[in-house]
């Protein structure tokens, strides 16, 4: 059975994880054609945004639409909330018109109130601690490419931030070897690393880019300055060099490596544009598999609404 929400990628078990892949592969594999089911009719998605996103709100809008629903998008100019309502009686509100919420804002304890105060399922679609969504699309996104998960190497480079600590809790809940290359002061949090631990996970963290890339199957890499950061960009600069992820850094992993990165990129600073769309690259196989699995969560969460 699924939780009734989705805070934090480790709120899934592995088998939940599997069983979710599975029914986004087929929605996927079934989109477009005649016999296309529309599970969620008559049912509505609110959608929170604190922050702005393409990837995150189309693909979510458009799942909706697909599966004959209904997604109703609400920035912060569109909300009383935190300012002269609570997050909680924006909650309760909420759960008394739609049938789901997805929230993607600054505060991890945002997210976390809209589901204690919420009756319906919530959906955290990217905090600062974590970026849920965005692993169930890469896990599609590496088994697509790479058969199974078990003893696969992933290599992540760059900032310990949001996307780095869901994906900590996801190798270890797949069996994946995780290897972490950052810059000293920028490691991801000690707390999800502890818990990754505790699922069981084989996580390492070197502030060499070599290291961490040597053998490795998958990379991955993200913004150094991402959104909220822009105030420390120059520091960020410098702090990041060499730690891109070019054709030298490539030529440490295994021949039939994927490069993954969960855009926007930053050509130049994070990733060069050669690798960002050459042959090594899965990237937009990883954008599109964010509606794929995006559907199957809202199918497997919002069913009994």
């Amino acid at each position: 059975m699924m939780p009734k929400n989705l805070i934090s990628i480790a709120d899934l078990t592995r088998e939940e994880i599997l069983q979710l892949l599975d029914l986004a592969l087929k929605l996927k594999e079934k989109r477009g054609k005649h016999d296309a089911q529309t599970p969620l009719e008559s049912k509505s998605l609110a959608m929170i945004f604190e922050k702005s996103s393409t990837r995150t709100r189309v693909s979510f809008e458009v799942a909706m639409t697909e599966l004959g629903g209904h997604a109703l998008y609400l920035n912060s100019d569109d909300l009383q909330l935190g300012r002269s309502e609570t997050i909680c009686d924006t909650a309760m509100v909420l759960s008394r018109y739609v049938h789901a919420i997805t929230a993607r804002v600054y505060s991890h304890e945002t997210v976390r109130e809209l589901a204690k105060c919420s009756d319906i399922p919530v959906i955290n679609a990217l905090s600062d601690a974590e970026h849920p969504c965005q692993l169930l699309a890469d896990l599609l996104t590496i088994r697509g490419r790479k058969g199974d998960f078990q003893g696969l190497h992933v290599a992540w480079i760059g900032d310990g931030n949001n996307v780095c600590n869901s994906l900590i809790l996801a190798s270890a809940l797949t069996g994946m070897r995780l290897s972490i290359a950052c810059p000293a002061g920028y490691e991801p949090d000690p707390a999800t690393m502890k818990h990754a631990r505790e699922l069981g996970g084989n996580v390492m963290i070197t502030h060499n880019p070599a290291e961490a890339a040597a053998g490795a199957d998958v990379f991955y890499t993200d913004v150094w300055v991402s959104m909220g950061d822009e105030t420390e960009e120059q520091k960020r600069l410098r702090d990041f060099d060499g730690f891109q992820v070019n054709d030298n850094l490539l030529n440490n992993a295994k021949p039939d490596c994927i490069v993954l990165h969960c855009l926007p990129a930053h050509r130049g600073q994070e990733i060069t544009g050669e690798v960002l769309y050459g042959t090594h690259s899965a990237v937009l196989d990883q954008a599109e598999n964010r509606l794929h699995v995006q559907k199957a969560l809202i199918v497997m969460l919002m069913a009994e609404q």
